[in-house]
C-alpha cells in the first residue's frame, strides 16, 4: 500500500507548528499519521447512505435546571477560615516571583 504522507509533510508541518522532530521521531510521526489517515480511509469507503449523522451512540439530552438565586458563603466565615486573611480580602502568596 502506497503511503498517504510522506516524511516531507510532517516536516512541513512540523515547521510550522515550530517542532523540533528530529529524525526518529519524525518518521515515527509520519508512520504513526499514515496508519491514522488509513483508519480514516476505511471508514471513508462505508456505505453509508441513510445512516444518520450524530455526535454520540447513546440519546442523552442535555437535562438543565433553571438558575435559581441561592445564599452563598458569610465573607466573614469564609475569612476566619483562611489561613492569612488581609481585611476583607484573602492574602495569597506571590507566584511571580515579587516580594509583595
Amino acid at each position: 500500500m502506497s503511503k498517504r504522507i510522506s516524511s516531507d509533510d510532517v516536516a512541513k508541518v512540523a515547521r510550522l507548528a515550530r517542532l523540533d522532530l528530529g529524525d526518529e521521531r519524525l518518521e515515527a510521526m509520519t508512520s504513526q499519521l499514515d496508519d491514522m489517515l488509513g483508519h480514516f480511509a476505511d471508514i471513508d469507503a462505508l456505505d453509508l447512505d441513510g445512516v444518520e449523522p450524530m455526535t454520540q451512540p447513546y440519546p442523552l439530552v442535555n437535562v438543565l435546571r433553571d438558575d435559581t438565586v441561592a445564599p452563598g458563603l458569610d465573607r466573614d466565615e469564609v475569612l476566619a477560615a483562611a489561613p492569612d486573611p488581609d481585611s476583607d480580602r484573602f492574602r495569597v502568596p506571590p507566584i511571580l516571583g515579587l516580594d509583595g
